[in-house]
């Protein structure tokens, strides 16, 4: 029987991921098109798990293409960059106006946008998917966040939504918005994903180093704030970490002290500040973890100073306190990535329904949790809320909270043990709630030394003060 225009989707690029996913849609019943430039990873995947449904083995592109119905859809899984630059070019001349190409790679959404122009300047539809869940979600169901034409999704749409993970029976994938949304948005959650892991890390470490618990124990502790609020996939396997063993020490305690970054939560930082929203949560985890690296650098402070010296003792108190510090912590990560999304959305017109995103990350990926449920129903009963924190319930659990973060952080500080995370989100909460901040000083210093103007509270207008002059004031 010939394969030839029959397969339904195509996979190329068939490490880990672009397997999984293959294997994914192939048990969901779809006939799949699989291909990859060393032809012997294709041969691997067909010997070891033909039997989970219908492959179609390509060694070429040409085959690949000739392989597919029409309007044909490949999805590559492939190196961010130029590695997917090179596939794209190759496909893009094998294939006919109408026909997409899915990236479900890690790729920059600027990178995103600009090939989904070049694209459809050829007649081609382009469509840049998130996708969470790591290995186990691409096989298994993962979250799925694809942008590009609207019409791409009538097509792509229900192949995705029958592989993503489900959730109270709604699939965890939706039409983010175009271009490079979906890919923005990813982005966006693997920098919430920095934050929340950093907040979990400093946790451990304050019921380790100042609450004098083992791994140990705090594993107990994290299995038992997983049953509440706190329910989430990162404190589910943070518990399963903590108790894991190498021979007969914790496991957390011989791994090297220095995490590891693929950029992701760096290109938050990085487009953050370019649309000018704080996501200071995201950018101090990442700086931590940057931090971490710098071990010379460490050793050479720690020998200069001293190490910090923290008379641990176990305290009831600051268990109940650091989660409660977490939480509110964690809402205010959230929170910040969410104002994000809103701010690129706005700026490039993609028009992103931020309840919808709160619902696709309920399963399939790192940051699932709980709360998304309470983060759905804020912007569904409010989809201009300016801010998560005045939603009813998340303004309530923050103020509950309040005074156990601020013992949390002033506890942390007097021990010396560093909580950047924690900080900084609790700075963040009183930045906004200030009524005065001392901005009015920095514009003041700017209007000194570069002339820059300010406003005033008391008239329209903006002014300039004569500084090196009489000193009079004139409007700008």
């Amino acid at each position: 029987m010939t394969t030839e225009g029959t397969a339904r989707i195509a996979v190329t690029g068939l490490a880990t991921m672009g397997s999984n996913l293959a294997r994914n849609l192939a048990r969901h019943g779809f006939r799949v098109a699989v291909h990859n430039r060393t032809p012997t990873r294709t041969k691997a995947l067909i010997e070891e798990h033909g039997h989970e449904g219908d492959f179609v083995a390509a060694e070429t592109v040409e085959e690949l293409v000739a392989s597919l119905q029409k309007p044909r859809q490949i999805i590559i899984m492939v190196k961010a960059g130029g590695p997917t630059d090179a596939v794209i070019d190759e496909l893009a001349a094998a294939l006919e106006p109408g026909d997409m190409i899915i990236d479900g790679g890690n790729a920059h959404y600027a990178d995103t946008r600009r090939r989904e122009k070049a694209l459809r300047e050829k007649g081609l539809h382009f469509v840049g998917a998130g996708i969470s869940g790591g290995e186990e979600g691409a096989l298994n169901g993962p979250s799925i966040m694809p942008g590009g034409p609207a019409e791409s999704y009538v097509h792509v749409g229900p192949v995705f939504e029958e592989i993503a993970a489900k959730v109270d029976g709604q699939p965890c994938c939706v039409h983010v918005g175009p271009d490079g949304a979906g890919h923005f948005v990813k982005m966006v959650h693997n920098g919430i994903e920095y934050a929340d892991m950093q907040l979990i890390a400093e946790a451990y470490d304050l019921l380790n180093r100042v609450g004098g618990q083992s791994p140990a124990q705090i594993a107990e502790v994290f299995k038992q704030w997983n049953t509440g609020d706190l329910e989430s996939y990162l404190v589910e396997i943070t518990a399963e970490v903590l108790a894991h063993n190498s021979g007969d020490r914790p496991l957390v305690d011989v791994i090297e002290d220095a995490a590891e970054q693929k950029g992701t939560g760096r290109w938050t930082v990085q487009e953050a500040l370019e649309l000018g929203v704080p996501v200071t949560g995201i950018a101090e985890a990442v700086f931590a973890r940057s931090l971490s690296g710098h071990t010379d650098q460490r050793k050479a402070v720690r020998d200069a100073f001293g190490a910090s010296e923290v008379v641990a003792k176990p305290d009831e108190q600051l268990v109940e306190d650091v989660r409660q510090a977490l939480y509110a912590s964690k809402v205010v990560a959230y929170a910040q990535g969410f104002d994000m999304i809103r701010e690129a959305s706005k700026n490039y017109d993609w028009n992103i329904d931020l309840g919808a995103m709160a619902t696709i990350w309920r399963g399939g990926c790192i940051i699932r949790a709980r709360f998304l449920n309470r983060i759905r129903e804020a912007y569904d009963a409010n989809a201009d809320l300016p801010s998560l924190l005045v939603d009813g319930y998340f303004r309530d659990a923050v103020k509950a909270a309040e005074e156990a973060w601020r013992r949390v952080v002033v506890r942390a500080v007097e021990a010396g043990v560093p909580t950047p995370g924690f900080v900084s989100a609790l700075a963040y909460y009183d930045g906004l709630r200030s009524e005065r901040l001392p901005a009015s000083l920095v514009q003041g210093l700017r209007d000194f030394f570069g002339a820059h103007t300010y406003r005033r509270v008391d008239k329209p207008g903006s002014f300039h003060t004569l500084w090196s002059g009489d000193r009079s004031e004139i409007e700008a």
